[in-house]
């Protein structure tokens, strides 16, 4: 799933690709990739692109005050084409959801793997009219993310910390693979309580969480659409690399599977050398 780094680099994109031009053609594939009827997609068309910045994970392309809005979910993904082919797309007839044409022939498609449909797009006037973006919490990168603002995030918050950074109303933009990472950076099991941390656990978590995010930002940045996917996998210390050598100790990389998704983490960096079996019959490690 296209995480907060991916997506930051994908408005930087979409910013340098789409400014000065106009929208000329939006090709809905899949029906039910479009979240709302009103305004309809025709509202799109002749406006000019004003500007593309990130909610969290949604990405928000402004045409002349009529908002683009999407949501990559966990398979959908962004292909950019300089000169898009002149077929018409048609409903149910491809793989792609939806094309969006500009008025120099380029464009691109929201494409989506898998046969659990989740990617979204929105049309609004307002970009509070989405609901996922209305509920989203602090944005980890901004000016107002504070150590002191984090620390109050964590009070009273009785949940496993994994579980709270991949929480979108709590704070914006993480998922499971950099709440991996920061979680190892930050030598902090990903089962530990939020209420449970000191406040020298929390600094340390605080300034993982940053440099983590930040270091991948800037490592996504300038890569085209095509190259973040692998990007982000080869940037990854412990996501992703079960069984491999953690880079911080030497310990192989362990994981905890769930129904529908892993988490991988370092024993010896994170767990006091104590494997965690599975969420059900870990202990809690504070």
């Amino acid at each position: 799933m296209p995480e907060l780094p991916e997506v930051q680099a994908l408005v930087d994109f979409l910013q340098g690709r789409l400014a000065g031009l106009a929208v000329v053609g939006v090709e809905l594939g899949s029906i039910s990739v479009l979240k709302t009827f009103n305004p309809p997609p025709q509202a799109l068309l002749g406006a000019p692109v004003t500007g593309v910045s990130r909610h969290g994970k949604f990405v928000d392309i402004d045409c002349g005050g009529t908002h683009l809005v999407f949501h990559l979910a966990r398979a959908g993904w962004l292909r950019w084409s300089d000169a898009l082919p002149q077929t018409v797309i048609r409903p149910g007839k491809s793989p792609i959801a939806l094309r969006v044409r500009l008025d120099d022939g380029s464009g691109f498609d929201l494409t989506e793997a898998g046969t659990k449909k989740r990617l979204a797009a929105y049309i609004v006037h307002d970009v509070s009219e989405v609901p996922g973006i209305v509920s989203l919490g602090p944005d980890p990168l901004a000016d107002a993310f504070t150590e002191a603002a984090f620390a109050d995030l964590l009070a009273g918050q009785r949940v496993q910390v994994k579980g709270l950074l991949r929480n979108q109303s709590v704070i914006a933009g993480i998922g499971n693979a950099y709440s991996d990472e920061i979680l190892h950076v930050a030598k902090l099991s990903p089962f530990a309580l939020a209420a449970s941390l000191d406040a020298e656990t929390v600094a340390r978590l605080y300034a993982a969480l940053r440099v983590t995010l930040t270091q991948a930002v800037a490592a996504a940045s300038g890569k085209p659409a095509a190259e973040l996917k692998d990007a982000k996998r080869a940037g990854m210390r412990v996501h992703g690399r079960t069984g491999e050598v953690c880079p911080e100790c030497g310990d192989l990389v362990r994981e905890v599977s769930f129904a529908d998704s892993s988490l991988q983490y370092c024993a010896t960096c994170q767990t006091g050398g104590k494997p965690l079996a599975d969420r059900r019959t870990s202990k809690f490690l504070k």
